[in-house]
């Protein structure tokens, strides 16, 4: 090999490093919920490694959402992204969806509310590659998580926040939608 292919070869490595998914997880978390559900795909620090998904803030219904460990019982995680719509709904909490409707809530910006398909905070795309959920009025936004975590019972939470894509940590930003 010579030296100029040596060279061409790593700078193609190191190019490709840097535009495929960081698809590698630190650590994948142990799901338990039974149903639909959209989680991080990193455990992220949760610590009895259920992972974090989204979730109606406090118990039951709650006009709030959050990221909370996934709980093995509870129908509150349960939730659905609808690929044709943009929407994702609650399973539980019939004709509710989640929607990016108070943008000025730095800790709760997202809520669930009743699906309206002319509502445009409530339409987000899913890019399966990236493991990105972003909102479709503005693709440069994607669903995250805040780095803090929140006691929450015996289980716990963190804010379910919007932040620049470019700018997150992958292990921030990448979900999977289960069911």
């Amino acid at each position: 090999m010579t030296k100029s292919s040596s060279i061409s070869t790593a700078l193609i490595a190191a190019s490709l490093g840097l535009t495929l998914p960081q698809l590698s997880f630190a650590e994948a978390p142990t799901i338990q919920t039974v149903g639909p559900v959209i989680h991080l795909a990193d455990n992220l620090g949760e610590e009895a490694m259920l992972g974090w998904c989204i979730d109606t803030e406090g118990r039951e219904l709650s006009d709030q959402l959050h990221a909370h460990s996934c709980k093995p019982e509870g129908d509150d995680v349960l939730f659905s992204y609808l690929p044709d719509t943009g929407m994702i709904e609650s399973a539980t909490y019939e004709g509710l969806c989640m929607a990016y409707n108070a943008p000025d809530n730095a800790e709760n910006p997202f809520g669930l509310i009743a699906c309206d398909e002319a509502d445009p905070a409530q339409h987000f795309t899913y890019d399966a590659t990236s493991m990105e959920m972003r909102l479709a009025a503005d693709a440069s936004q994607c669903v995250t998580v805040s780095p803090t975590i929140d006691d929450a019972g015996p289980y716990q939470s963190r804010d379910l926040i919007l932040g620049v894509c470019d700018e997150l940590e992958p292990v921030f930003k990448q979900w999977v939608i289960r069911g």
